[in-house]
């Protein structure tokens, strides 16, 4: 439509906010920014602000948008990305507050992107979920799970492969559950196995996978595929199995470590990260304990760990919350130093190894250094020069800190 972009709000003739709706207080953060545009509007009526991402997916939301904030001109639903140069037209017209939060089952066209990268590309291959765990409410914003047709995802990796693209990273709410909704079509591990016949010097990853669907052919596929990378995320959320069910989780943590055991029986340094809620409502002791045995069994490369806070509108958020701020996080500091200690030990597995990495971009606080990531999602540190940025190459590990390994560089 004519538009490019532009750093400076003060210059923007659109200003279109994408907002998250997992926590109240991305929430609570996003009205605090709509408020403060009041200005920009006064200065420049002609300035059209916009709303889209899961708030906007709830009614009471684009209701209050609509009522209590006269800056905004338009929302925008999270599967009516197509509908956003109408919902323009319709405000350059005059046409006054415009607003689309419909759901759309045909989005293939959607998941056209720009890219900020020109070696690094992710691909969305379903939208939504039908997991209604009791903490979450994504299932209310973004729908239930609709895939992708394979074709169109095959089609668009193999031509980002030949535009010079070395990662793909595969996304949905649960991968593992791609192709359900397809009557009969492509299941997950096929369409990874699909990808990897593609011709190309790149890498395959895909997040997030849920422990439910985490079959032996998924974990099969991951093993037999040289082009999809040697990692797993597989949020546990909690060690207790008796926390799990009232999560809504549909696994226990003897399944869990089921699907870990098979992993391991196949490969012992297989790299394994994890999703982990510290003090979900009346999580005991004995609950927090059973969190921390599992992250000790797994011994996970690195964990993404959350206190766990009120969300209005989901199951949790009716159940008693007895569990004090300060306990919180207390567990908290604990789960985090032992996960420390976990990793320093535990990189140290790479030590005189050699991984091929991917280089992202220079080492903040090293100069001379760059970044990367190994096919096993580990970050890697080394001295080299940033004409690497952008090509794999081969590291020789010889340090393990809690988070990275260093190296040297392998030439020749």
């Amino acid at each position: 439509m004519g538009y490019s972009f532009t750093e400076d709000e003060n210059e923007a003739d659109l200003i279109i906010l994408n907002t998250c709706a997992v926590r109240e207080s991305a929430e609570d953060r996003v009205f605090g920014i709509v408020g403060s545009m009041k200005k920009l509007k006064e200065k420049k009526p002609s300035l059209i602000i916009g709303i889209a991402g899961c708030m906007t997916a709830q009614e009471h939301i684009a209701e209050k948008i609509k009522k209590s904030y006269p800056q905004v001109d338009l929302v925008l639903g999270t599967s009516a990305i197509n509908a956003l140069p109408e919902l323009l037209l319709d405000c350059l017209k005059g046409a006054g507050f415009a607003a689309d939060i419909s759901e759309y089952d045909d989005f293939s066209a959607a998941a056209e992107q720009v890219r900020d990268s020109s070696f690094k590309a992710s691909v969305p291959i379903m939208f939504g979920c039908n997991n209604f765990c009791t903490y979450c409410i994504v299932p209310y914003v973004r729908g239930r799970e609709r895939s992708r047709d394979a074709q169109d995802i095959i089609s668009e990796v193999k031509e980002l492969v030949c535009s010079g693209y070395k990662e793909i990273m595969l996304l949905g709410q649960n991968v593992n559950s791609y192709g359900k909704d397809l009557g009969g079509g492509m299941s997950f591990p096929q369409l990874l196995r699909e990808l990897n016949k593609i011709e190309g010097d790149f890498v395959i990853r895909f997040m997030s996978s849920h422990p439910k669907d985490a079959s032996h052919e998924l974990i099969d596929t991951i093993f037999e595929c040289d082009r999809v990378a040697k990692h797993l995320h597989l949020p546990v959320q909690s060690g207790s199995s008796d926390v799990l069910k009232r999560m809504n989780r549909n696994y226990s943590a003897e399944k869990y470590l089921d699907i870990v055991d098979y992993i391991y029986s196949k490969d012992p340094d297989f790299s394994l990260t994890t999703d982990l809620i510290v003090g979900f409502p009346d999580e005991s002791d004995e609950d927090f304990e059973a969190t921390l045995d599992i992250i000790k069994r797994v011994k996970y490369d690195n964990i993404y760990s959350f206190i766990y806070s009120k969300r209005s509108g989901t199951k949790a958020a009716e159940m008693p919350d007895p569990i004090s701020d300060e306990v919180k996080g207390l567990r908290m500091r604990r789960l985090l130093e032992v996960q420390r200690e976990i990793s320093t030990e535990h990189y140290k597995r790479f030590i005189g190894r050699t991984m091929r990495v991917l280089v992202d971009d220079k080492a903040k606080k090293k100069p001379g250094f760059l970044t990367g990531k190994s096919n096993e999602f580990i970050i890697v540190e080394f001295e080299g020069d940033a004409s690497l940025i952008g090509r794999f190459v081969d590291v020789e590990i010889t340090g393990a800190m809690n988070w990275a390994v260093t190296g040297k560089l392998k030439t020749g």
